[in-house]
């Protein structure tokens, strides 16, 4: 199931980065794997998936919302988070909505398959695949900390990869 084992390493690698605890948005959190990492720096979690067996998984402390953000109407508007990550999923037609939920002076943690990816299996279909320097182009006004598209091992998967901070404060 998607979200089990450790974070991503390129989460925990801007963790050191995050502004003090406060509230924080995992979207597509899968079994939590994000979710935990940002429950144990002492983050108030919201984690969002539409697989309720997956958000039975979540840890005490984490408030976990069942939605299919795709079809379904935003389940948390108005909400604002400090800190939001996302891993392995992508659905454009959420991504400004998604941006306006991080406060100003907080971060946008992004990492999901970019085109290339095709060659080693799914997703392989363009809809889920990230254009070069898509990441970048969405998070033009804001001060990227961190861009990587690049190709990972184990397993073999091309994704882009982003840690970029909203203007203000």
């Amino acid at each position: 199931m998607h979200g089990e084992g450790a974070p991503s390493d390129w989460i925990t690698r801007w963790g050191a980065q995050l502004p003090a605890p406060g509230c924080a948005l995992d979207l597509a959190c899968g079994a939590g794997r994000h979710t935990r990492w940002l429950l144990e720096r002492g983050y108030q979690v919201t984690a969002i998936d539409r697989d309720p067996k997956a958000l039975d998984q979540l840890p005490a402390g984490a408030t976990g919302l069942q939605a299919d953000v795709e079809r379904g109407p935003w389940p948390i508007p108005g909400a604002a988070f400090e800190v939001v990550v996302v891993t392995n999923y992508l659905w454009r037609a959420l991504l400004p909505l998604l941006l306006n939920t991080v406060t100003r002076g907080g971060w946008l943690l992004y990492e999901t398959f970019a085109q290339g990816q095709e060659r080693w299996g799914r997703p392989s279909r363009p809809e889920f695949l990230l254009a070069p320097g898509e990441l970048m182009g969405l998070c033009a006004t804001w001060h990227v900390r961190g861009y990587e598209d690049t190709t990972l091992h184990e397993p073999t998967r091309r994704v882009q990869r982003i840690a970029a901070q909203r203007p203000g404060r």
